[in-house]
């Protein structure tokens, strides 16, 4: 209970991500909110569809939003889901996925795999191709699109083409205090983030599960070709680049930014350049892979 009343003290904090916007708020040609009934709980998705559409099954990108697996919603996104839908021709999908501590590892990742089944299956009222998906997300949102992929190999189903991850935590076994922590507060109080990563996984097993700790996982040959976007200081900076290079040592195409003087959340709060380079380059990447 004392989890839930912290948790449902900081969501009462407003969100500084989407007060400044790091790139051109634009419309699109549509955007549809579905509520998908899962077993987890009943999840919103928000579906953008670019401004000119070509074709009538256009490729799919995923996106799951940050916020240490305890805050945040999917609109903080809406500006970069625009952004991405119109600059790739893409539908872009938000979810809102379930939120610790109430939902801990693994019910949002179990949940997300039920969506992507879910979009799969109704690709055709959707006007998506099934066959052309792609998933990203940011922080937890980068964790998550992380272990989907792994769960997706787990249990024999296609692979997205693309896992877009951004500044991921992917380490729940080495204490926060023993990170490259540049924010002096949070390295002065490490137990701060040791408590919002016990929200997410509260048995001590749960955290080196592959699943809740990527960078664990053992077999990881197959899964889907990973753009990882790394800010220079960011206490997650060691694991990403260890993850990246462990895709690589199983042969799995590794694309790895490391993005100079900006920090953990770079991409919603600045510098604007960096962060606008950063969408860019997601953008460009999607686009690359749809050619293919």
């Amino acid at each position: 209970m004392f989890k839930i009343l912290i948790a449902r003290l900081l969501r009462l904090f407003p969100n500084q991500a989407e007060s400044n916007l790091m790139v051109p708020f634009l419309q699109v040609h549509k955007k549809e909110d579905i509520l998908i009934d899962t077993t987890v709980q009943p999840a919103y998705i928000s579906c953008y569809y670019p401004s000119n559409p070509s074709g009538k099954q256009l490729p799919v990108y995923i996106n799951l939003h940050g916020g240490a697996f305890i805050m945040n919603e999917k609109k903080m996104d809406d500006p970069y889901c625009r952004f991405l839908a119109n600059q790739t021709g893409c539908v872009v999908i938000n979810i809102d996925y379930a939120k610790a501590p109430e939902y801990p590892f693994p019910h949002p990742i179990e949940q997300c795999y039920e969506i992507y089944l879910w979009l799969r299956s109704h690709a055709s009222a959707l006007h998506i191709d099934g066959d052309r998906m792609m998933v990203g997300g940011q922080s937890s949102g980068g964790n998550i699109a992380a272990a989907l992929c792994l769960l997706l190999k787990e249990r024999g189903v296609s692979q997205p083409l693309l896992q877009v991850l951004g500044y991921p935590m992917l380490d729940f076994v080495t204490p926060h205090g023993d990170k490259p922590e540049p924010n002096k507060w949070r390295a002065e109080y490490p137990q701060v983030a040791h408590f919002l990563n016990r929200c997410y996984v509260p048995g001590t097993n749960d955290a080196a599960h592959p699943h809740a700790s990527p960078v664990k996982a053992e077999n990881i040959a197959g899964v889907a070709k990973a753009l990882l976007i790394i800010p220079e200081h960011d206490a997650f900076s060691m694991e990403g680049k260890f993850y990246a290079e462990k895709l690589e040592n199983a042969g799995v195409e590794v694309n790895l930014h490391i993005f100079d003087g900006c920090s953990h959340a770079f991409t919603h709060l600045g510098p604007r350049e960096k962060a606008e380079e950063a969408w860019l380059l997601i953008a460009e990447e999607i686009k690359n892979i749809i050619k293919m």
